[in-house]
């Protein structure tokens, strides 16, 4: 047997294209041959008497096969390298990385994400001169505190001195070259818009689990969402909550109120554009916030809300036909309930159309109304609104309303103007909306899109949502909303105010007042609008009603974020494009032209 390799430069036999399976063919031959001269070596050794050699192919196997092994973490290493997904290169060095996404708004702007700090870590068992250690760390990191210092350095183990170093003051640490002093990477979630949207967005914890807002909301998904390297969007607009916030805060302030909410929507796909809580906190700063400020008053809050209610009592006296424009109520004088007087605010003393009592907010008229309609309807109208349960929005904060203990007519009077019931802010949004999108009760959402297989309910006819678009429009431009107005717009709404029940009184120096707004109100019932509601909890400033504390705002928002909506400025019968009044036709000589 010839065990010579073949003479160097030896012509060989050039292959002609070889297919895929020849070279796989080629390549098992040569670790065939590989391995069986690998085999005689051994035989050839003991038969020639030449140990050396033995020795030699020995060291040669072992060296191949520690070289197999080397080649094959190289190419896992390069695998892991090249194709791990985004965000997860490295992770494995962190112990405690999050695997949460990034939460970003509709337009893929920022609002939280994960950002890897450091914390100081001391082993007192390596430490030579705890006196001259402690003294050097707390030069090169002022911050760091003294008490936690001795505790740390008089153990008897490996501690936590101090996280969340900055990069500066690790350098600083790095630089003291004291043994015993390390540094572990830690995640740790921001929010890098401070106070803005951080009832909405939440909070995580540093275990990387939601506890609030969308966090908490979205959890499961957020986590899922990290783990493949992705965002997580939510429906809210930047842009928009930030003019909502801005405009809300100024309201409040002025007014001198305890607190204020603002909620923006699509009527349409039930899509929360802006939600904004005030007072606000810093998300990053949570536990210095004060009490008052952590409150989402938006979802959490209840209130009774006074006159934005009335929508409801003439939507439902419409969609019944127990009533329509023309339909004449009696608010000449009070409305006598058993031992109740029903007053109005503004009084008229006369009889009023439909419209009318809208448009003065008549007490005395929707009261009527409601106790004509009887408990057993207006019930059906409340639940259908969604106003006897939680608003089914994503948010656990999503509060559940008080209960209406007893449908008779005295409660039924209160319920028409806003009273003998407290609802939160989002529950009446969602409530809202149904009477301008075409009649559909639309369940609000945080997720971009609206919410995949939503449960809408019909609660009135397309009739009666165009004859409350309408009503509504004709409030802000005739009646009680006028402060609510925008340019070219086309701003509908209703105006609310109420008294706070203290120690079993109403007390209207606690008021609540509030607006509820849709723009644009023209068009078909399934065009393209949005819902602003503003609502300024205990203003101090005179007047407390919501025409003055909270339509202004609504009438800002609307002007501000109409840019950003695609909302364009248009005349209708009642203004032009710049705002300016159209003045309403009058038949003086009595021809009819």
């Amino acid at each position: 047997m010839d065990y010579r390799r073949p003479a160097p430069g030896r012509p060989q036999p050039r292959a002609q294209g070889p297919s895929v399976g020849g070279l796989f063919a080629a390549w098992g031959r040569w670790v065939a041959s590989c391995v069986w001269w690998m085999e005689h070596s051994f035989e050839r050794a003991r038969a020639d008497g030449r140990p050396e050699e033995d020795t030699r192919v020995r060291i040669f196997l072992i060296m191949a096969v520690f070289c197999a092994v080397f080649a094959c973490l190289a190419l896992g290493a390069a695998h892991a390298a090249l194709f791990a997904p985004r965000g997860a290169a490295g992770a494995g060095f962190n112990a405690n990385a999050l695997t949460r996404a990034d939460l970003v708004d509709r337009n893929g702007q920022l609002l939280a994400t994960n950002i890897t700090h450091y914390g100081l870590y001391i082993d007192p068992r390596e430490i030579w001169d705890p006196a001259s250690a402690k003294a050097q760390l707390r030069r090169a990191v002022p911050r760091i505190s003294a008490k936690r210092l001795d505790r740390v350095l008089s153990g008897d183990r490996r501690l936590l001195a101090l996280n969340g170093l900055t990069p500066s003051e690790r350098s600083a640490v790095h630089a003291l070259a004291l043994g015993g002093v390390s540094f572990e990477p830690e995640d740790r979630r921001v929010y890098p818009l401070g106070t803005s949207a951080a009832h909405l967005i939440g909070r995580a914890d540093t275990g990387g689990e939601g506890v609030s807002g969308s966090e908490l909301a979205f959890n499961q998904e957020i986590r899922a969402a990290g783990a493949a390297g992705e965002d997580f969007q939510l429906s809210i607009d930047l842009r928009v909550q930030g003019v909502v916030e801005n405009e809300l805060a100024a309201a409040a302030e002025a007014a001198g109120a305890k607190g204020a909410v603002a909620v923006v929507t699509d009527v349409q796909t039930g899509e929360v554009l802006a939600m904004a809580s005030w007072p606000t906190y810093d998300a990053n700063r949570r536990n210095s916030a004060p009490e008052e400020a952590l409150l989402n008053r938006v979802t959490s809050a209840h209130y009774e809300m006074g006159s934005v209610f009335k929508s409801f009592t003439v939507a439902a006296g419409i969609d019944t036909g127990r009533a329509d424009m023309n339909t004449l109520f009696d608010a000449s004088q009070a409305l006598q309930i058993g031992k109740r007087r029903i007053k109005d605010f503004h009084a008229t003393n006369k009889v009023l159309t439909l419209e009318e009592v809208y448009l003065h907010s008549s007490n005395i008229g929707t009261s009527r109304l409601a106790v004509e309609m009887g408990g057993d309807v207006m019930r059906d109208y409340f639940q259908r609104l969604g106003l006897l349960d939680a608003a089914p929005i994503e948010l656990k904060e999503s509060a559940r309303p008080s209960r209406v203990r007893k449908w008779d007519d005295s409660t039924l009077a209160s319920l028409s103007f806003g009273y003998g019931i407290m609802v939160t802010p989002i529950q009446y949004v969602a409530a809202y909306a149904s009477l301008a999108n075409g009649g559909r009760y639309v369940p609000l959402t945080l997720r971009k899109g609206g919410l995949p297989n939503a449960r809408t309910r019909q609660v009135v006819s397309p009739e009666t949502s165009a004859t409350m678009l309408d009503l509504m429009r004709r409030n802000v431009t005739r009646g009680s909303g006028r402060f609510a107005d925008a340019a070219g717009l086309r701003v509908g709404g209703k105006t609310g105010s109420a008294n706070k029940l203290v120690n079993g009184r109403y007390d209207p120096t606690h008021a609540v007042g509030s607006f509820a707004a849709v723009f644009p109100a023209d068009g078909p019932v399934t065009a393209k609008r949005y819902t602003i509601f503003v609502l300024v909890d205990e203003p101090s400033s005179y007047p407390r009603t919501g025409g003055y504390v909270a339509a202004p705002a609504v009438g800002k928002i609307a002007d501000r974020i109409a840019p950003f909506l695609g909302v364009e400025r248009k005349a209708d019968r009642w203004s032009t494009a710049l705002g300016e009044k159209i003045p309403e036709f009058q038949d003086v000589e009595g021809d009819g032209r």
